[in-house]
């Protein structure tokens, strides 16, 4: 009988294996196509939301006789020229999904509000994910935290266009859509604001230019920018010569953007104040950001050498020796607080020395 039921239970098992071995794999193939579903929808969602937001900034402006109403053709690139960026982007490696939707906000605010605050925007993506992935060999060798790609998410989009974007919000309801000469002497809060907006775009460029050419391209070692000592490679809040004049540079590229945009799209320069200095105040907010960055990351961010790795970290380890700084921000952190003071302190100094038309 121990044979028979031996017998039953082997020919009884035999069907249900296969069974059972097809089963398990189908369920993990269920599950990453429901992941791939969710991602879909969640794209789905966000497209529609952005096509609704813009549609009543649309409807908005051409009801409201204070705004300057929005073309259609206005809204047609602010919608498709940032959504192909995106997936650019993503497809690149330069963004992760989340970056790709937060980038797609960003950039429909930026471009509906103004084509130069889209160049702007668009010439500091493209040049830090190019400079990022520039001798990414000897960038893994140095930094503990380097991604491949870049691979920027949502928080890091926020950091740097958080504050672009709440000025483009600003300068849509203060002068409507639509491109404007820079003139204090003529439309002064709205000029304010673009340069606030210009500032904190090239600040971020400039750190970006500073970190990633300085750090492969410096043949001197960095010094740290509170005590001037030599510190490690990727020390946080350290500078060298060739990092701040590619942060000049940085800022100064953004700022061409701007200025040849300007040229483009602005009917009455010849009877407004000369826009020759946008490109001025580009480097100069590039060269200041960063360095404004390095002074926060030297004192507000810890760097510390991990001997088992060889390393600098952004975080205490068993094996880390301090080198400088005090956990209280992050790098996201830095930056946000580095174009907000950009942005609120270098217009001032502009107004003071931009010519008047």
């Amino acid at each position: 009988m121990r044979g028979a039921a031996a017998g039953r239970d082997g020919g009884g098992g035999g069907p249900e294996a296969p069974v059972l071995s097809l089963w398990l794999p189908m369920s993990y193939y269920q599950e990453d196509c429901f992941r791939e579903y969710l991602k879909m929808m969640a794209n789905f969602v966000v497209l529609n939301l952005l096509i609704c937001i813009s549609l009543a900034f649309w409807i908005v402006s051409i009801t409201a006789s204070t705004l300057r109403p929005i073309s259609p053709w206005r809204w047609l690139f602010s919608v498709f020229v940032p959504l192909t960026i995106a997936t650019q982007g993503f497809k690149k490696k330069s963004l992760d999904h989340s970056g790709a939707l937060g980038g797609l906000v960003v950039g429909f605010i930026l471009t509906v509000a103004n084509y130069s605050f889209f160049t702007s925007l668009f010439v500091f993506f493209v040049t830090s994910s190019k400079l990022t992935k520039w001798k990414k060999d000897i960038k893994k060798q140095i930094d503990s935290e380097y991604k491949e790609g870049g691979q920027r998410n949502w928080v890091q989009v926020f950091c740097n266009g958080g504050v672009p974007t709440e000025l483009a919000l600003l300068y849509m309801i203060e002068n409507g859509p639509g491109e404007i000469p820079i003139d204090f002497s003529k439309q002064y809060t709205a000029s304010w604001m673009c340069l606030s907006l210009l500032g904190a775009l090239a600040c971020s460029a400039g750190d970006t230019w500073a970190s990633e050419i300085g750090s492969v391209m410096s043949k001197s070692k960095p010094r740290l920018i509170t005590t001037w000592e030599k510190v490690p490679v990727g020390t946080n809040g350290a500078i060298t010569l060739v990092g701040l004049l590619s942060s000049l540079l940085g800022g100064m590229a953004v700022g061409i953007a701007y200025f040849i945009t300007q040229l483009i799209f602005v009917t009455d320069l010849e009877v407004s104040a000369p826009q020759w200095p946008i490109i001025v105040f580009g480097a100069a907010a590039g060269l200041l950001g960063s360095i404004v960055d390095s002074y926060l990351g030297a004192t507000m961010q810890y760097s510390g050498f991990d001997q088992n790795i060889g390393m600098v970290v952004n975080h205490q380890t068993k094996d880390s020796k301090h080198i400088s700084g005090k956990p209280i921000l992050d790098n996201n952190a830095v930056n946000l607080f580095s174009s907000i003071i950009i942005a609120l302190a270098l217009p001032g100094v502009a107004w003071c020395f931009w010519p008047r038309g």
